[in-house]
């Protein structure tokens, strides 16, 4: 296979791969842990993501736990969700914290829906541009006499 093309075929799984990361992170009413990737909170001056300052998990459908690993980092973790602007609610016990997932609205639905109209094609046009470009350096090398038709 052609270097150009194997380069196209992984720019192009990229990609898909940043689309399937987007959608991972839309919240749809059920409980993921992804939901919450995208969380940074303060931990000895430094700005680090949920799973690294303690332990998320599902516990059924419409809610996440999330255990830290220093009890005092519990509001801290709670204050960075509710900063978060995610509309989730943290419920603290003291030493955990719980996360209810609402369920969807009419209204959110739709915002949900264009988002991901936004998303699908946002990675439609960058695959486009990425074949574009590798079918104009595949023409230029032909008329080059770099390479074959074949």
């Amino acid at each position: 296979m052609h270097p150009l093309i194997k380069d196209a075929k992984s720019r192009m799984d990229k990609s898909i791969e940043a689309l399937r990361n987007e959608l991972s992170k839309v919240r749809s009413g059920k409980a993921t842990t992804a939901l919450l990737d995208s969380i940074r909170v303060e931990y000895y001056g430094n700005h680090v993501p949920l799973n690294q300052v303690s332990n998320v998990s599902v516990l059924d459908v419409h809610t996440l736990s999330i255990t830290p690993w220093e009890k005092p980092m519990v509001p801290v973790i709670e204050k960075a969700i509710l900063e978060a602007n995610i509309g989730l609610n943290p419920i603290s016990d003291g030493t955990n914290l719980k996360v209810p997932i609402p369920p969807l609205n009419e209204e959110r639905r739709k915002e949900l829906v264009k988002l991901i109209k936004k998303f699908g094609e946002d990675a439609k046009v960058a695959i486009r541009n990425i074949r574009r470009d590798t079918n104009d350096h595949l023409k230029k090398e032909e008329k080059d006499k770099k390479m074959s038709e074949d």
